[in-house]
């Protein structure tokens, strides 16, 4: 039986479609899907051009970018996804291109009016319109405008429920109701003055704020850019470059197939902007093999779930969001990487734990030394895959943009996959980017190249040029960016729709008024908790403290329940810029306030009975999609943990110097470690020996208290376990050679 026992390509494009929505679209016919394949082509080829050799200004790239958007989702995806929609149905004069004539003119409309900015920006006259310059319009927009904003928020609401459902159209809609409601709102703490619906489109539509805002901006320049990254990176090999190193390394310990699919999905996590694409890419391979070494199917695909859903927590790239994080904070991106770096290895660690307990709880085996891969072939093999990642990290962290680094990461990956001296016709484009980056050096404007940089991108094009690795043919480099867009096409809606909640927040304050609620909301409550037990002489039961964890609890439970389905960097917009106010009333510090909203929103990935990774790596493993949504948020109580933690001790961020001590560091860490492990064997029933009942129950309220920082817990800690861990050792297991059953 052949170790990687993977499924076939087709059967995991339909997984794919069937759980990620952008990529479900319409059969349009020969003609027009060939049009719609190379007008992705070159919407890519526009924003990776304009990532090196300058972005248009803003209103003019963001209407490109959400022409594109309009015409790829209208084309593409029906006004109701029925499979007869789907289908290809020929009537020509009703629906040319299968593409009924409404959605024709939504499209025309709604591109019409994303560019119109672009064109009346210093005003014209002609087709009997007299436009002022946008100067004169702003806070006083013409009729035209009005109409014009009308469709370009109904349409990004549209473009939005088509690509990921009506939730977030239909929290979208209460928000813009709130904003031309305020007056009635029954609640005297959310009421405000409202706007008209002619302010209120002048206050979305025009830039900077609303949809031509931060949101989108940073989603067209950045997030797009790294989207492309990913799948281009994953199509070249670096993703079975990840999977074979993932083997070498967990390959030969206790449960060694799930130890894989755990260090697999991180590896590859790093690049991925998509929990789906990162549990579909991985999962293919390590779903089967869990299977066939005796894991349930259901946990087999938790595991896959979760580790992939901790893929955007972990740096560098973070499903993108650390670059939007960065953007917020207005600090450098290096610092959300570091800030990232101890919460996600929490995670893992918790997974990781829980595999390991429950693989010596069930007897399973390991691979034996033949079936893994070997060290030195692998890397002989892929070591070049490695090249763009190492080039972009090395210009982000030398302090460039972020899309330039996007832009050589890219460049890269084209001259690594797909140009070979053997085929002297694909060099002209590694021979144009070392051009490029001799340019670069002798710039004098802009983001020019140092000497250093400019000798190590050198080397890398030369090398990528020279590898005699496999190269695969641009037909292929197409594929790639073909589905990268498809991928984009999620986040850039969501993120454009997001923009009307960000705008409507700006115009009525409406974020602070909701974390007064929150905040008076939990006041009331603690009183009452307090009156229970305030008679407790430790100072996380004084009412102050438990004001603040309710408030924290209930912000995480509206995390993950707005969380719901989008995709991680609008999931990360929109929770930010409602649930700040109230962290920040807090005394949390910004930082800690957009790691916390992000980790919360992030865990929905694996919450039912919304959670698409779960369901996706369920289709992979033939199990019960609600079962396997049950294992993966199991495998994921770390992620629920840790944001508490690092509200409560900042420390733990690194980057926070008011905070930060090497000795309250490594406390907190150390301990909150060992907690997450000590909770991974009450969760898995297992640690030296069986576990059940009553010592279940000790590690789990000893774990929680090694979480919770402080020494005091600490301590309380180890009394609590001390039992347990006696009779632990004193029934222990002896241990075994393991071995694959049959060999």
């Amino acid at each position: 039986m052949s170790l990687q026992a993977e499924l076939d390509q087709a059967t995991l494009d339909e997984i794919e479609k069937k759980y990620d929505t952008s990529l479900n679209t319409r059969d349009n016919g020969h003609l027009l899907t060939r049009f719609i394949y190379w007008a992705t082509v070159a919407f890519a080829i526009y924003h990776l051009w304009t990532a090196g050799f300058g972005t248009p200004v803003d209103y003019i790239h963001m209407g490109v970018h959400l022409s594109g958007l309009f015409l790829f989702v209208f084309i593409g995806f029906p006004l109701l996804k029925t499979k007869a929609n789907l289908a290809y149905n020929p009537a020509r004069f009703i629906k040319p291109g299968n593409v009924p004539l409404y959605d024709w003119a939504f499209m025309i409309l709604s591109v019409v009016a994303a560019l119109f900015l672009w064109v009346s920006w210093r005003g014209f006259s002609g087709l009997g319109l007299e436009v002022p310059s946008q100067m004169l319009r702003q806070g006083n927009p013409t009729d035209i405008d009005v109409i014009l904003g009308t469709i370009l928020v109904l349409a990004v609401l549209e473009i939005a429920r088509r690509t990921i459902g009506a939730v977030l159209p239909i929290i979208i809609l209460i928000f813009i109701l709130y904003a031309l409601l305020g007056p009635y709102i029954p609640v005297q703490i959310l009421q405000h003055p409202g706007v008209d619906w002619r302010q209120f489109v002048n206050n979305m539509y025009f830039p900077f704020e609303g949809i031509f805002g931060v949101t989108l901006w940073v989603v067209s320049t950045v997030v797009f850019h790294f989207v492309l990254f990913g799948v281009v990176a994953q199509r070249m090999g670096l993703g079975q470059f990840f999977v074979d190193n993932a083997m070498i390394v967990a390959g030969r310990y206790t449960g060694g197939p799930a130890k894989v699919s755990v260090v697999s999905s991180a590896f590859f996590g790093t690049i991925s902007g998509s929990s789906i694409a990162n549990t579909v890419s991985t999962g293919s391979l390590t779903i089967p093999n869990m299977k066939r070494m005796g894991y349930p199917g259901h946990f087999a695909g938790g595991v896959e779930a979760a580790a992939s859903a901790g893929g955007q927590i972990t740096p560098p790239i973070m499903g993108a969001a650390s670059f939007l994080m960065a953007e917020y904070l207005e600090v450098p991106y290096t610092t959300i990487v570091i800030a990232a770096i101890v919460p996600a290895l929490m995670h893992y660690i918790g997974v990781m734990s829980i595999v390991h307990f429950t693989a010596k709880r069930l007897g399973l085996k390991t691979y034996t030394k033949e079936e893994l891969p070997i060290l030195i072939r692998v890397w002989k093999e892929g070591w070049h895959t490695v090249i763009p990642l190492v080039a972009l990290l090395v210009v982000l962290f030398s302090g460039y943009s972020p899309n330039m680094a996007a832009f050589i990461g890219l460049s890269l990956c084209i001259t690594v996959g797909f140009s070979s001296i053997r085929k002297p016709l694909t060099l002209i484009l590694p021979l144009a980017l070392l051009a490029f980056v001799f340019w670069k050096a002798s710039s004098l404007s802009g983001e020019g190249f140092s000497p250093t940089m400019a000798g190590v991108l050198a080397a890398c094009i030369i090398v990528g040029m020279m590898h005699k690795g496999e190269r695969h043919s641009f037909n292929s480099l197409f594929d790639s960016l073909h589905v990268g867009v498809q991928y984009a096409l999620a986040v850039g809606a969501a993120s454009a729709a997001v923009g009307i909640v960000v705008g409507v927040i700006n115009t009525t304050g409406v974020g602070f008024r909701l974390g007064f609620m929150v905040t008076g909301g939990a006041a009331e409550m603690a009183e009452t908790l307090y009156a229970v037990l305030g008679w407790i002489p430790v100072d996380a039961f004084t009412q102050a403290s438990i004001q603040q964890f309710l408030s924290l609890v209930l912000i995480a439970i509206a995390c993950i329940l707005m969380g719901a389905g989008l995709p991680t960097t609008a999931l990360y917009i929109m929770l930010v810029s409602v649930a700040q106010p109230a962290l920040t009333q807090l005394g949390v510090p910004p930082l800690a306030t957009h790691m916390f909203v992000l980790y919360y929103g992030v865990i929905s990935e694996i919450t039912p009975p919304v959670c698409a990774s779960a369901y996706a790596a369920a289709g992979i493993a033939g199990a019960n999609p609600f079962r396997t949504g049950i294992s993966a948020f199991t495998l994921g109580l770390g992620k629920l943990m840790v944001p508490m933690v690092f509200v409560y001790a900042p420390t733990m961020l690194i980057v926070l110097p008011e905070y930060f001590t090497l000795g309250s560091f490594l406390q907190v860490s150390i301990t909150c470690a060992l907690g997450i492990f000590a909770i991974a064997t009450a969760v898995s029933g297992y640690f030296l020996a069986p576990l059940s009942g009553l010592w279940r129950l000790l590690m789990a309220i000893g774990g929680l208290l090694l979480v919770a920082p402080g020494l005091n817990s600490d301590l309380a800690s180890l009394v609590v376990m001390a039992p347990v861990l006696i009779e632990q050792w004193l029934r222990r297991e002896p241990s075994e050679p393991l071995s694959v059953p049959g060999q």
